[in-house]
């Protein structure tokens, strides 16, 4: 009877390990084809990753937590909850390595159109191919908070909603009440004004 305990405990383990062991991501190889990273990159960020994420997979609260070490002066849960959103692909509540590796590569090394498409599914919130006025304010005021109440200049209580009216003003071409992935793509490209707010999605992530 006395050895039952460190079986037991050794049982655990194996246990644990099986757990971890069933987030393996899929072959390195693959992931070199699908994104723009190094085969060296990837296996240098999978150890970094499994390293803050022991279990392979990373839940909203964990990445929350993530955002607001980056924007302390801020309240950064909402703009989290919708990149969130972005990387989670398959929308189950959790980000594995290969949809994190996926959604970074995008923003850090993807072309204009792709971080577009990218910028597109983030205001898209409910995923039915259009942006409405509603969804860009919403997304808008996130950014907002953010970017805290110490914001240098001061943003004013107006700021989302006026920034919203000027923008969706510009997308919405054909005066329908939403903006489609034409419309957007069209006007990012065309303004310079828009393409240097978009690029606030490199410094945020």
């Amino acid at each position: 009877m006395d050895f039952d305990g460190p079986d037991l405990y050794e049982n655990e383990i194996d246990d644990l390990e099986m757990q971890v062991m069933r987030y393996k991501p899929e072959g390195i190889d693959e992931l070199v084809r699908n994104t723009k990273f190094t085969k060296k990159e990837l296996q240098i960020m999978y150890r970094g990753f499994k390293q803050e994420c022991p279990t392979g997979l990373v839940n909203e609260d964990a990445f929350k937590e993530i955002y607001a070490q980056f924007f302390p002066q801020g309240d950064s849960s909402a703009y989290a909850h919708y990149v969130f959103n972005v990387f989670d692909a398959d929308h189950n509540g959790t980000i594995s390595f290969e949809e994190f590796v996926i959604g970074l590569s995008v923003l850090s090394r993807g072309s204009l159109n792709e971080k577009l498409m990218w910028a597109f599914k983030l205001y898209d919130i409910n995923g039915d191919g259009y942006i409405t006025k509603e969804e860009m304010l919403d997304i808008v005021k996130a950014i907002y908070d953010m970017m805290g109440k110490y914001a240098d200049p001061p943003i004013s209580e107006n700021a989302p909603g006026d920034h919203v009216e000027r923008v969706f003003q510009k997308m919405d071409k054909n005066r329908d009440g939403v903006v489609t992935i034409d419309e957007f793509m069209e006007t990012c490209k065309n303004d310079e004004n828009i393409t240097k707010s978009m690029s606030v999605f490199d410094t945020i992530l």
